[in-house]
């Protein structure tokens, strides 16, 4: 796929997540705009679309940081009762400094694991954003920043536990292939 588009994809994933969280009519959708693992299936689906461990990072990197200028641009758009300033601009990114800080380092190494498992080289990248996924809701109770929605919080765990099982479904068909083919 080419990056324009990948790139283009994540920066409406951000700017859809924002605009998500601002249905104040509908608390649930707060709670799924406020999710993290999204944001690193995110960098490993980019990270799947390429052929080089390089490339993967670098795209995941690049995605994540198109999914928070698209989140940034929503945020202080109309649409949300902001103006885009120099002013309103160097608040989001003071505010946001951990979340920035994340991306730096969580977008290159989920690219790279999309990549390895696009390859088939290692299931280790697929399992680990598969188990971001499901035990989000569980790591965010010590950060007393819980998921008020049960069932966002079940939906949730429910992905991860779907991912994680196809990846061992998989896993276990290139294992069978690689017996029968010896």
């Amino acid at each position: 796929m080419i990056p324009a588009i990948v790139l283009a994809l994540a920066a409406g994933f951000g700017g859809a997540d924002q605009y998500l969280g601002s249905f104040s009519a509908h608390p649930w959708m707060a709670d799924v705009s406020l999710l993290s693992a999204p944001w690193l299936a995110i960098a490993f689906l980019a990270g799947w679309t390429q052929t080089s461990p390089r490339r993967a990072a670098t795209l995941g990197l690049a995605c994540t940081g198109a999914a928070l200028a698209g989140y940034a641009l929503m945020t202080l758009s109309p649409i949300e009762n902001a103006h885009l300033t120099t002013r309103t601009l160097s608040g989001f990114l003071y505010s946001e400094r951990p979340v920035l800080v994340g991306g730096i380092v969580t977008g290159p190494l989920f690219g790279w694991f999309g990549q390895l498992w696009r390859v088939r080289r290692a299931r280790l990248g697929a399992v680990a954003t598969a188990l971001t996924i499901c035990l989000e809701p569980l790591i965010r109770v010590p950060a007393h920043r819980e998921i008020r929605s049960m069932n966002v919080t079940l939906a949730e765990i429910g992905v991860g536990a779907f991912v994680l099982a196809y990846v061992a479904v998989a896993a276990h068909g290139r294992t069978a292939l690689a017996s029968d083919s010896a």
